[in-house]
């Protein structure tokens, strides 16, 4: 039998919710769709047919209902991996973990979570405006520095490749998404593989008052060639959704709206646009599968 989890690792409310994501299992859709931003839950909750719950703590706000008769549940996450750590965990705990009794439940449940979210191009041939899920998720953080995972031997390459182009101390970890996602929500879309940033600014070579130690981190990532490997895109959180999905046992996949080309410099004049459009286009191919 599994053992119980102490009140210190997993903190219950009062009300029996989980701690930071302020849910009960049964506020939870076996689909949910995560975004960054807390304003875009409504963005996409506007297209369901009726919402039957609503909840926000801290930049945690959900939204659970149905669209066309599916029960889907829309949730922001934040930005950054660390914040994804919390969210992956606690999903997983509502799910997988009786509450009441802190249990490990014997029987597994597999959640499907869609990131969809903004992205900026590395690449000069893809411009803003295009819509982009991703293949592989690549984290240029530490957060898999503490947890323990397998790698295949084409990500183990990835990481290895990437730390000698940009001489960094660590080595950046390579996961792939759900396979079973890509095939039902990647149709139409263009197929790349996503570095994952752990900041906005000097991560991604943005210089304001303070000189990048990469300045030209974009430029060295866009021109990678690993036998054909790739990488196309970059963001914020797109790794830690892959690589705790794995961990978890959960199907995971990115979904990015391409805002911004920064090898062109051109940033897409209808940012809401492409991202309502890349929202229409999950919520149907999730209606229809």
């Amino acid at each position: 039998m599994s053992k119980r989890i102490p009140e210190s690792e997993l903190v219950i409310n009062p009300d029996g919710s989980i701690y930071h994501l302020n849910l009960k299992p049964e506020h939870l859709a076996s689909t949910v769709i995560a975004v960054g931003d807390p304003e875009r839950v409504s963005k996409v909750s506007r297209y369901f047919d009726e919402i039957e719950y609503s909840v926000s703590k801290r930049e945690f706000v959900t939204h659970t209902g149905y669209y066309k008769g599916k029960r889907l549940t829309v949730m922001s996450t934040g930005m950054g991996t660390d914040n994804i750590e919390i969210f992956m965990t606690e999903l997983d705990a509502l799910v997988n973990i009786d509450l009441r009794t802190r249990i490990p439940k014997e029987n597994h449940t597999t959640l499907n979570i869609i990131r969809v979210g903004t992205s900026g191009s590395m690449r000069k041939e893809i411009p803003s405006g295009t819509m982009l899920a991703s293949e592989y998720g690549i984290g240029l953080d530490t957060l898999m520095a503490f947890y323990n995972t397998e790698y295949s031997h084409l990500e183990q390459k990835v990481g290895r490749k990437i730390q000698e182009d940009l001489e960094l101390s660590f080595t950046p970890y390579c996961v792939k998404g759900s396979k079973k996602l890509l095939a039902l929500l990647g149709e139409g879309l263009l197929i790349g593989n996503t570095v994952t940033c752990p900041g906005f600014f000097g991560p991604q070579g943005r210089e304001v008052r303070i000189k990048p130690a990469i300045p030209d981190i974009i430029e060295k990532l866009g021109n990678m060639d690993l036998d054909g490997f790739k990488l196309t895109n970059f963001e914020m959180e797109t790794s830690g959704y892959y690589a705790m999905g794995r961990l978890l046992g959960h199907e995971v996949l990115s979904l990015n709206a391409i805002i911004a080309n920064r090898i062109t410099q051109e940033f897409t004049k209808d940012a809401y646009g492409i991202v309502d459009k890349l929202i229409q286009h999950t919520l149907k191919k999730l209606a229809d599968n």
